[in-house]
């Protein structure tokens, strides 16, 4: 690797490998160092005697001399969703027994995988290396909602055990190696679906990972690297074509390549293909992600508080959700469907050789763009993505773009909000984001506002007025999408970090892997 500014490099630190295994024992005689009870509010309801009424936790709390009902009470414990209690007590197999609270009422793939998570680092804490995982109440739910249920709490134990320490002269490493999901059902059925939380949550860690990496370090020669890597690795069923700086000029993306005038690090094209290892295809899709490695504002520089220039690092976020479905995708392996994976990478700087305001820029299609904001120029760079992605014959395409403030503004930062004319693509997309427990937000494609989106010498400006901001920059990304391609953007502003821990969250990528899914035959 060649050497960075700062002289900086991520260690190379291997995930811990868990084995997740479905069985169906008696947990009172399980052996291990922790069992995890996942419990609701009505679960923890005692009777007139402060003893449960659950049948499970009545007999884990017999076994140990009634010291779990007491601890409950002692610590006001009722089962609130992020409550947790753990206890070393004498009179079960395992060496600790924990409640975890889910609310009044847990049937989300979002609520079990927060007790995955609560369960690792509950599991981090007590240095346990075996951790057994039951619900206090799991007689009612269906074979279906019982299998998701093990996906997202095996999915959240992943994500809550693996922290990404790559840039910390210290860390603690976590001791798990096994975690059992006891009363949930047993059998291949949920088996594959453990290994399939499996696959996609190591998949958003890499996500996570990228987005984590600061700019000096992860530049888009290193991003490009990274994405050849997941094609040489599941090469039977991926390729991967990098374009250069030249070869884009040939393919006239003179949107894009303004944006990358000014860095001296050149920009890389990047673009995966998926092709199933055998039978026909039937479907083909783009995912497009947005690949600043670094976004400065150019010579509209971000400045001022809030503007938030330290964190720019995470304007390739839609590029870390593209390239971690890919990885995912590569060892799933789906049929009948054909996948495009392309990301216009490249850094927004300030030089002698930048894009100025009031430039105008052409795009692949021949639409050209009086740029009256350099700070808008994800839009830029995905203009000619876009366009190269409708000429790959796709079918479909979703977008994925760190691109507004005003959609962090519009719904938090937590959700991302989806723009498209296509009601079908939306409601498989948003069908797709139930499963995963991502949270999103259909957003109205308002035709109306593209008048201030006009130039009076250009085909468009690249910003309109600040109200409507992310309305307008779907519009104008809109114009460089074939009519016959279904096209929807996702604005992941927002949700692209974790805004209390300080670390990417690889938001979209359990999304899209399940749309793929969804779309495979």
């Amino acid at each position: 690797m060649a050497q960075t500014l700062g002289l900086t490099q991520p260690a190379n630190i291997e995930h811990p490998k868990i084995s997740f295994a479905a069985k169906e024992i008696d947990v009172a005689e399980w052996k291990g160092d922790l069992l995890a009870v996942g419990v609701t509010e009505k679960d923890m309801i005692k009777d007139e005697n402060s003893k449960f009424q659950n049948s499970l936790l009545k007999k884990l709390d017999g076994l140990l001399g009634g010291l779990l009902a007491e601890a409950s009470l002692e610590e006001d414990f009722t089962g609130k969703t992020g409550q947790s209690m753990v206890h070393r007590l004498p009179g079960l197999g395992s060496k600790r027994v924990g409640l975890f609270g889910l609310g009044q009422s847990a049937s989300s793939p979002a609520a079990f995988r927060g007790l995955g998570e609560a369960v690792a680092s509950a599991a981090k804490t007590a240095q346990a290396s075996s951790v057994a995982v039951v619900l206090a109440s799991s007689e009612g739910l269906s074979t279906e909602l019982k299998c998701s249920t093990a996906s997202a709490t095996t999915s959240g134990t992943v994500l809550g055990t693996c922290e990404d320490n790559r840039y910390k002269s210290e860390s603690k490493k976590s001791q798990l190696k096994s975690v059992d999901i006891i009363g949930l059902g047993t059998g291949p059925g949920i088996e594959k679906k453990l290994k399939y939380a499996e696959v996609v949550s190591y998949a958003i860690l890499f996500g996570r990972e990228l987005v984590n990496s600061p700019a000096n370090v992860l530049t888009p020669a290193a991003l490009a690297a990274e994405a050849s890597k997941i094609a040489s690795t599941y090469s039977n069923v991926l390729s991967a074509n990098i374009l250069t700086e030249e070869q884009c000029r040939e393919l006239k993306m003179g949107s894009y390549l303004g944006v990358a005038a000014a860095s001296a690090n050149p920009p890389h094209f990047i673009h995966l293909c998926y092709k199933p290892p055998s039978g026909p295809v039937k479907t083909k899709l783009a995912l497009v992600g947005k690949g600043l490695t670094f976004d400065s504002g150019g010579y509209n520089i971000k400045t001022g508080p809030g503007c938030s220039i330290e964190t720019m690092k995470v304007d390739m976020g839609g590029s870390a959700a593209v390239f971690g479905a890919a990885k995912a995708l590569g060892q799933i392996k789906p049929p009948g469907v054909e996948v495009h994976f392309i990301v216009a990478s490249c850094e927004n700087m300030i030089s002698g050789t930048g894009m100025r305001p009031g430039d105008i820029v052409t795009a692949s299609n021949g639409k050209t763009i009086e740029v009256n904001n350099t700070d808008a120029e994800g839009r830029l760079t995905l203009a000619d993505a876009l366009v190269y992605a409708c000429n790959q014959g796709v079918e479909k395409i979703v977008d994925l773009a760190t691109l507004t403030g005003a959609c962090v503004v519009a719904l938090g930062p937590s959700i991302a909000g989806v723009f498209t004319p296509s009601d079908n693509l939306a409601k498989e997309v948003l069908e797709a984001s139930e499963l995963s427990g991502e949270k999103f937000w259909r957003m109205p494609l308002e035709e109306s506002y593209w008048e201030s989106m006009k130039s009076g010498v250009a085909d468009m400006v690249n910003t309109g007025g600040r109200q409507g901001g992310a309305i307008n920059a779907a519009l104008f990304l809109k114009q460089f999408v074939d009519e016959k391609v279904q096209w929807l953007h996702i604005d992941m502003a927002g949700p692209v970090l974790n805004d209390k821990k300080h670390v990417a969250t690889g938001f979209g990528i359990s999304t899209l892997v399940e749309w793929v899914l969804k779309n495979s035959s």
